[in-house]
């Protein structure tokens, strides 16, 4: 079998070969970085996941003879005002979790 021998690229075609290897490498290392990139905000919006919060259900005991006159939301806190025998109570509540954060007890004076 023969085989054909390129001829050796002139000194103008050298010379546009590596132009061409060069700029095939800073296309390539540009592609490279924007799935870099894209990858880093893709992994940065899974692992800061603040709108999954897990399911809790919770049951608040009240005393007897109580009622629930008014539910809010204030920042992380949900609010509940109660009637407990003719005294205003505020009772509040983390949002997330549940958990009760606080009491406001309101009184007449004598």
């Amino acid at each position: 079998m023969t085989e054909t021998v390129a001829p050796e690229p002139t000194p103008e075609q050298a010379a546009l070969f590596a132009r061409v290897r060069r700029l095939m490498l800073i296309a390539g290392l540009t592609t490279a970085l924007a799935v870099a990139a894209v990858l880093v905000a893709i992994g940065y919006r899974l692992f800061r996941a603040e709108g999954s919060v897990a399911v809790t259900d919770t049951t608040a005991t009240l005393p007897k003879g109580a009622r629930v006159v008014s539910t809010a939301v204030a920042g992380d806190r949900l609010l509940v005002t109660l009637d407990i025998a003719g005294a205003i109570e505020i009772r509040s509540f983390d949002a997330r979790t549940l958990k009760p954060a606080g009491r406001l007890s309101f009184a007449s004076e004598p």
